[in-house]
């Protein structure tokens, strides 16, 4: 009874187990089949429901690895594409899909970021920081810097003065309620100063340059005047110490550049670099250290990375037949004369003359040849497929290898020192004498070196060598292999997931070795008792393909791409918009306006509670197949409009977009507007932009924009519609208008 119990509930725990490694294997079969059509997202899925019915399954889990990096990848590519079409929003939620589903990925949380950061300047609005807790009562602190003027008044300054140096100073002094004094070795000198509507920074500055000084707040209500001599500079000039912490470098020798550079562009003369801390010390006036700071800022990068996927595909294919009857080449003929004594052992092969008349047949023996039957017909099919992953660092060279180490002698080679001098059993010392062995990689050998662009492409220099044992040759003594090997060494670029192939090599041998009697080996049928034919055909084909996907992108912003002032070449400095833009004017001050626009023949402007309109004219198209035609896109009641980008929706399968000319309107008559056109006939969209010069006024009215030559492709109907407008004036505020559409039909 018991034996009975135990036996079933074996069997119930194996069928337990089995259900469990059939169900995972179901799902594990689902999901290749998903990934298979690109579908990662299910795959993704199946693979996680597998891996928890088998939670120790290695291929499992390196599937589920996979099947996120991709899944992740995918969406990121589908947030691209909506982006470029301005659909920012579902752009976003791709991103955040992407990072929901591979949060590892540093390419999806910049994305996101990224997009951000253009819905906010769409709306016009930007990212608040977050409200920071009131903290707790802190010790007093060292000063930042140096002190800094904090005058009484900061009305704008308007004087026009001939006098002293000194006197200039301490009159721009008392107005803004400063107190100034000067060094002991400042010469006054006489000087013409005009200011009008400036700042009290500016003022003193003028005034400084005029009589050859500089000056420097002591406190915040006196100012210190010495002249301009580098030792002055050297004595009075305040330095401060700033240590910036570097998150992106990773070997010594990236933070020696950059203090290099640093060094040697801003003049630095105390720059210490800490590498156990990644940090850089520097002491020096304050002007020097925010140009430092502007520069470190701009080169301390995450360094774009990219994962490679290669395919290395190699096929053989060996054919032999060999058929046929070989016969014999040769026959021995032996002769035997009759011996006097069985005994001699030369008697055998001596005969006196006088006995030759009594030699016979039976004196004589000959050994007839064989014939060897073949018939073996060989059939072999070989196929390899190597799929590996390579994640490499911008710059950075990333090697993979799979296949063998084949030892191979080299060094000296010593063929051995016979014994003796004569015969072939001469004793011979080893000839492994003075002979070392270096281990070759043999197999899949891959050498990438990418370069990452801003523009989601990527430059590779890739070496890529496929190589077998096919043999051994004996060289001194020593059996040596015998490598095939096939090599692919180029420098390629490539968009962000393009599948390139890099070539496929194919080898063919055919040989083809009858064996057999002369003449009859080559009648027809009889051939085949008479001869033997061998025909072995061998083909080798191997295709490397390359499908690189970016990880990391470089993340450069507007402010690393924005140049700063400097200063002199003596003499760094940085300087604040502020100190140089005029202050504005008091309510009490009238600014004369800015001279009208040129005049354009258009209607009188509609009231300002009324809304632009932007259309197309006419408003009903009829053509023929082939036929093309331009529609004009008429604006009306606009006020300084200066660019005018627009997304244009029709049918592709009916009309196309052949070219976007200029119509006059944005122009004013006098001066050439950039036109950009980017025309997706595909999905039957266009993108269109009219902008007028930089530093020139709006234009105001009504009047033909832009003429859009289009061309039928197919009788049907079809609607051309302005489905998106972003149209900005002079100061780059956002102008609304009201669109329409047209209707065309092709006959």
């Amino acid at each position: 009874m018991k034996l009975r119990y135990l036996s079933g509930l074996v069997v119930i725990v194996v069928a337990v187990l089995l259900a469990g490694c059939a169900k995972g294997n179901q799902q594990y079969n689902a999901g290749s089949k998903a990934e298979s059509v690109k579908d990662y997202d299910t795959a993704l899925d199946q693979y996680n429901n597998a891996l928890r019915a088998q939670p120790n399954n290695i291929e499992y889990q390196l599937k589920v690895a996979r099947a996120r990096f991709e899944a992740g990848q995918w969406h990121v590519d589908q947030g691209r594409r909506l982006r470029e079409q301005s659909n920012l929003e579902l752009a976003l939620m791709e991103f955040r899909k992407a990072a929901m589903i591979d949060p590892s990925s540093a390419v999806a949380a910049q994305e996101v970021q990224a997009t951000i950061d253009l819905i906010a300047a769409k709306q016009g609005t930007t990212q608040s920081s977050a409200p920071t807790t009131p903290s707790a009562p802190e010790e007093p602190k060292l000063m930042a810097g140096p002190p800094q003027v904090q005058p009484l008044s900061r009305a704008p300054i308007n004087m026009k003065a001939t006098n002293d140096a000194k006197a200039v100073f301490d009159a721009i002094g008392k107005l803004a309620g400063l107190t100034v004094i000067f060094d002991a070795d400042f010469t006054s000198r006489r000087i013409s100063v005009e200011l009008t509507n400036v700042t009290l920074e500016q003022a003193l500055n003028i005034v400084a340059l005029q009589s050859k000084a500089f000056w420097r707040p002591v406190t915040s209500n006196i100012i210190f005047v010495v002249p301009d001599q580098p030792q002055k500079r050297k004595e009075y000039e305040e330095e401060i110490v700033k240590t910036f912490y570097l998150h992106n470098t990773v070997l010594p020798q990236e933070l020696t550049e950059i203090v290099t550079s640093i060094r040697q562009l801003l003049d630095l003369r105390r720059v210490q670099q800490i590498n156990a801390q990644n940090a850089i010390v520097i002491r020096d006036t304050p002007d020097r250290i925010m140009l430092a700071q502007k520069i470190i800022e701009d080169i301390d990068k995450a360094r774009p990375e990219v994962v490679i996927q290669v395919a290395v595909m190699q096929a053989r294919t060996d054919r032999l037949r060999n058929m046929g009857i070989q016969p014999g080449t040769s026959a021995q003929l032996t002769f035997t004369p009759p011996t006097t004594s069985s005994s001699s052992t030369t008697a055998a092969t001596t005969l006196p003359l006088n006995q030759l008349q009594h030699l016979s047949t039976a004196d004589y023996s000959v050994t007839l040849p064989g014939a060897q039957a073949s018939f073996l017909m060989t059939d072999s099919s070989t196929q390899i497929i190597d799929n590996p992953e390579i994640r490499v660092v911008d710059g950075q060279t990333a090697k993979l290898r799979i296949g063998d180490r084949v030892p191979v002698a080299t060094g000296s080679f010593q063929a051995g020192v016979g014994v003796g001098t004569t015969g072939t059993g001469a004793g011979v010392v080893n000839p492994l004498v003075n002979t070392q062995f270096q281990y070759l990689d043999v197999g899949v050998n891959v050498d990438v070196t990418p370069r990452i662009h801003p523009d989601h492409e990527i430059s590779m220099k890739v070496n890529v060598v496929v190589s077998s044992v096919t043999g051994t040759s004996n060289i001194g003594g020593i059996s040596q292999p015998v490598i095939s090997q096939r090599s692919i060494e180029h420098d390629i670029r490539l968009k962000d997931g393009e599948v390139n192939i890099l070539g496929g090599l194919i080898e063919r041998t055919d040989r083809n070795v009858i064996n057999g009697w002369p003449g009859f080996a080559n009648i027809p049928f009889f051939r085949y008792f008479f001869s033997n034919n061998t025909v072995e055909h061998i083909d080798t084909e191997v295709l490397i393909v390359l499908i690189p996907h970016i990880v990391r992108l470089p993340t450069m912003t507007a402010e690393n791409l924005r140049s700063i002032a400097s200063g002199t070449d003596t003499n760094a400095e940085v300087r604040l918009e502020s100190e140089v833009m005029a202050p504005p004017v008091p309510k009490a001050q009238t600014v004369p306006t800015p001279p009208p626009a040129p005049p354009v023949a258009t209607p009188a402007p509609a009231p300002p509670s009324q809304n632009p309109e932007l259309r197309f004219e006419p408003g009903t198209v009829t053509l023929r197949v082939g036929e093309t035609t331009t529609i004009g896109v008429v604006v009306q009641n606009v006020q300084d409009l200066y660019s005018v980008p627009l997304l244009v929706q029709y049918d592709p399968a009916v009309v196309s977009i052949e070219d976007v000319r200029q119509g006059g309107f944005l122009s004013g008559g006098t001066q050439e507007i950039a036109i950009v056109e980017r025309v997706d006939k595909e999905r039957g969209q266009a993108i269109i932009s009219a902008t007028r010069k930089p530093n020139t006024p709006g234009v105001s009215g009504s009047g033909t924009l832009l003429g859009i030559v289009v061309r039928g492709v197919a009788a049907g109907n079809s609607q051309i519609s302005i489905v998106q407008v972003n149209a900005k004036d002079s100061q780059q505020r956002p102008i609304r208008m009201v669109t329409g559409e047209a209707a065309i039909q092709v006959q």
